[in-house]
């Protein structure tokens, strides 16, 4: 067993801890910064299991500005991020998000429409012929309209995760591929992880940004989080007939996504599970849960092959649904003189500015 010493730790090398690592190497930060990653392979990761959507159609001020700065980012991110050998592509498609809405959702629509437009998102309301306009093949009988934002879309989150791996490793990151068991204190108070393999690093701060393992590594520290983790699938399908138009990111009233993806189209949903870290898809879920909802939203997705599917982990507030960052309320003052800094935001759409700032 050995100790080890750092200016900064970070649990989590996803998308969340790269991003954060890189930033402040990139920003002059002249300390030692380590990252943990228990996955080498990114196999479990949060990051390249989700559906990769950007939007700014969101209800308050600051989810609106943090994924405005993020579209921003990621507008930039090709010619920003690379370097001698790596030019990142993440596949950024600004096709649109949207979301439909029954009679009663939409004065909710217009609601959120003006503190949008106040802060510079370009949404507006569509009724059912914009909505045709958009996916002709779109069933709008049980439909008012929707909100639409031209400029949001998707992209590849596997690649924008990659892009600050490799440049947080370039500005001098050391990555250390192997599973944090603790976040301890030393009897002088000292910041620290403790790894299954016996080995200790301190650091005067430890930014857990661990995502759907954040809640437990924090826990088990003395501090908890209102964060569970949420199991999220995703499902892949063909379709015989192809639509005319490429799809924008769009949102039933019943809370079931679909979006293209590549030649191919993806779906889900926010489902009522319980709390877990289970991995596992079913088909009958897709065939009993999702392919009655889209099949009567899109006429072509009557007809449908189910190819494959994935599950994700989702972070999930229980308090207000939001992200959590700052250092941990109990964990302030002479017991840890800098605390510990804990980071609940799995959202790829609102990372950079949280993660720069």
């Amino acid at each position: 067993m050995n100790s080890k010493h750092a200016d900064l730790l970070i649990v989590g090398g996803g998308v969340i801890g790269s991003s954060i690592a890189y930033h402040l190497l990139n920003a002059g930060y002249e300390g030692k910064v380590i990252v943990f990653e228990k996955d080498r392979k990114y196999e479990y990761s949060s990051t390249p299991r989700s559906a990769g959507g950007i939007r700014q159609l969101f209800t308050t001020k600051v989810n609106i500005e943090l994924s405005q700065y993020s579209l921003y980012v990621y507008k930039n991110f090709q010619e920003t991020m690379k370097f001698d050998g790596f030019d990142p592509e993440i596949d950024l498609k600004q096709r649109g998000y949207l979301f439909l809405g029954t009679d009663e959702m939409m004065s909710k629509f217009e609601e959120h429409l003006k503190l949008q437009h106040q802060l510079g998102v370009n949404s507006e309301i569509l009724d059912k012929a914009g909505l045709l306009k958009r996916i002709p093949e779109l069933n709008v009988k049980d439909i008012a309209g929707g909100i639409y934002c031209r400029e949001s879309g998707y992209l590849d989150p596997y690649s924008v995760m990659q892009g600050y791996i490799k440049n947080a490793k370039r500005l001098g990151a050391e990555y250390v591929y192997d599973e944090v068991a603790d976040l301890v204190l030393d009897e002088v108070f000292q910041n620290g992880v403790k790894m299954t393999n016996g080995d200790t690093y301190y650091a005067p701060i430890v930014i857990n940004s661990a995502g759907a393992w954040a809640s437990q590594l924090s826990q088990q520290a003395g501090y908890p989080l209102p964060v569970v983790s949420l199991p999220r699938r995703v499902f892949q399908f063909d379709t015989e007939v192809p639509l005319q138009n490429p799809l924008p990111l769009t949102m039933d009233p019943t809370g079931v996504y679909f979006r293209h993806e590549g030649e191919h189209f993806i779906s889900g949903y926010a489902e009522d599970y319980v709390p877990s870290m289970d991995f596992s898809w079913k088909r009958q879920d897709f065939i009993e849960n999702i392919w009655p909802i889209i099949g009567h939203r899109v006429g072509p997705f009557e007809q449908l092959k189910l190819q494959s599917g994935w599950t994700g982990l989702y972070d999930h507030n229980t308090e207000d649904h939001n992200a959590i960052i700052g250092e941990h309320p109990e964990a302030k003052g002479t017991t840890l003189p800098l605390g510990l800094v804990d980071t609940a935001c799995n959202k790829l759409q609102q990372s950079e500015e949280a993660c720069r700032n």
